[in-house]
């Protein structure tokens, strides 16, 4: 598969799941998204608008147009089905643009002009991480702060994402999830493209799912692994669901991933 196939594949994914994803996801990732917006809520930023890439509804949208009254933001992401949704949340809000396109290229728009960047669980869907990151802090004026928040290649050790890891690996035969260590280039990535890395750490907060079958559901329907779901075909799906639910508790699940955070300041 091409790299532009990988791109509509995983733009159609998310524009079918983007309603199913607000309704699930949205509340459950708050924590994580209230972290990313603190960096830039009390910093005094230079002029300029702050960037959300990979925005997808635009759930920090409110954080940050109450911390800057007033000045631009733009979220961009390659979802249709999700800039329609971020379009309603930032009804009313003329400083407020939304953009359909690739979020892996700031800099070339915005060179070097950029109040912010702020991104929440977008960093990681994309084809080169680390050359993002080096493109968003190339887009930041001096002084200007970055925000990524991230899923790394392994968030926990028990729990729901761990097993649905695990499950996957097993149905796909790729343990390259695993062995992945893409995560661990992105400071100096990010050093590369003139960042003062002020934190570069692992952020837990607790989900709580109402069991098993609910939080498959929300994951290959509403969430990330519905690209693979429709990759591989309903019978791929059956088996694996039903792999999952062999393995999984029964009841409420309630558990604490880690999610990267990288922040620092354009130098």
């Amino acid at each position: 598969m091409t790299d532009e196939d990988q791109a509509a594949l995983l733009a159609r994914g998310w524009d079918e799941a983007a309603s199913g994803y607000e309704r699930y996801f949205v509340p459950r990732f708050a924590p994580w998204v209230a972290t990313a917006a603190e960096v830039v809520r009390d910093a005094a930023l230079p002029p300029g608008p702050i960037l959300v890439p990979c925005c997808g509804t635009f759930p920090e949208l409110d954080a940050l147009t109450a911390a800057h009254p007033g000045r631009e933001i733009v979220g961009i992401d390659l979802s249709a089905g999700m800039i329609a949704l971020a379009r309603e949340r930032a009804a009313g809000r003329p400083e407020v643009r939304l953009v359909h396109g690739d979020a892996t290229a700031l800099a070339a728009t915005w060179p070097g002009t950029a109040a912010a960047v702020v991104s929440v669980f977008g960093l990681q869907q994309l084809p080169d991480p680390a050359a993002a990151i080096t493109d968003w802090t190339r887009a930041l004026r001096p002084g200007g702060r970055l925000s990524v928040v991230y899923w790394p290649p392994r968030t926990e050790t028990e729990g729901p994402f761990a097993l649905m890891e695990d499950v996957l690996a097993k149905a796909t035969g790729d343990t390259g999830r695993e062995q992945a260590t893409w995560h661990q280039d992105l400071s100096a990535a990010a050093v590369s493209g003139g960042l003062a890395v002020g934190r570069d750490e692992t952020v837990h907060h607790v989900i709580e799912h109402p069991g098993a079958a609910a939080y498959w559901t929300a994951m290959t329907v509403d969430g990330p692994m519905r690209r693979m779901m429709m990759a591989r075909g309903a019978d791929f799906e059956a088996a694996a669901s039903a792999d999952f639910l062999r393995r999984a508790p029964a009841g409420p699940w309630r558990h604490r991933p880690g999610a990267g955070l990288i922040e620092g300041r354009r130098t």
